[in-house]
C-alpha cells in the first residue's frame, strides 16, 4: 500500500507542488512537459502498478513482477534526471529546482526524485526479499522418485535404486521416504 501512495506522490507532486512553493523548472501548476512524462509520470505509473500487483498477488511470480516493476520505477526516480542529460543536450530534462533558498531547492530534489526513489527501492527490495524467503509450493520432487538418502533413482538395477529387501519403501540407509514438512496450498 505504501508503494502505491509513494507512486501517487511521485506522479502528482510535480503538478501540485507549485501551489506550495515546491517546483522544478517553472512554477506553473499542472504544466505538462516531455521531461515530466519521462522522469516523473512514467516511473510513478510503474510504481503504482507494481504496488497494486504486490497487493493483489496470489502467486510468487505475480508478486515478484510487481516488486520488480516498483523497483524499476524507484531506480528511475533516482537515476532518471542524470540520465536525461544524454538526450537533452547536457541539461537535466526536468530543469532546475526553484525555491527561495538552497534548503528549499534541496527539499524539492529529495521529495520529487532522490529520497522518493530511494524509499521506493528500499520497500520494493524488501518485498522481493520477503517473496524470495517464502516456501516453495508444488515444486517438491515426488517421493517415488527419491530414495531415503535424498538421491534420485535411476530405475531397476541403478546405483541409487532401493534395496530389494525393503520392498522399495526405504533406501539403502534405511531412512523412510517422506513428504516435505512445508504446508501445501489447496
Amino acid at each position: 500500500m505504501l508503494l502505491v501512495l509513494l507512486g501517487l506522490w511521485g506522479g502528482f507532486a510535480p503538478f501540485v507542488g507549485p501551489y506550495f512553493g515546491l517546483a522544478m523548472q517553472r512554477d506553473q501548476p499542472w504544466l505538462w512537459t516531455t521531461g515530466r512524462l519521462l522522469l516523473e509520470i512514467a516511473p510513478a505509473v510503474a510504481v503504482v502498478i507494481g504496488g497494486l500487483l504486490l497487493i493483489r498477488a496470489v502467486t510468487r511470480g505475480g508478486g515478484s513482477l510487481g516488486g520488480l516493476l516498483a523497483l524499476a520505477g524507484g531506480v528511475w526516480f533516482v537515476v532518471g534526471p542524470t540520465v536525461s542529460m544524454l538526450w537533452n543536450q547536457g541539461r537535466m530534462a526536468v530543469g532546475p529546482a526553484l525555491g527561495s533558498s538552497v534548503g528549499i531547492k534541496t527539499l524539492v530534489w529529495l521529495a520529487f526524485f532522490y529520497a522518493l526513489g530511494a524509499l521506493i527501492v528500499l520497500l520494493s527490495a524488501y518485498a522481493l526479499g520477503f517473496l524470495a524467503a517464502l516456501p516453495v509450493d508444488h515444486e517438491a520432487v515426488p517421493p517415488d522418485r527419491v530414495d531415503g538418502r535424498g538421491l534420485g533413482r535411476r530405475g531397476k538395477g541403478g546405483a541409487d535404486a532401493p534395496d530389494s529387501t525393503d520392498g522399495g519403501a526405504q533406501g539403502s540407509t534405511g531412512a523412510a521416504t517422506h513428504e516435505p514438512d512445508a504446508p501445501r496450498r489447496t
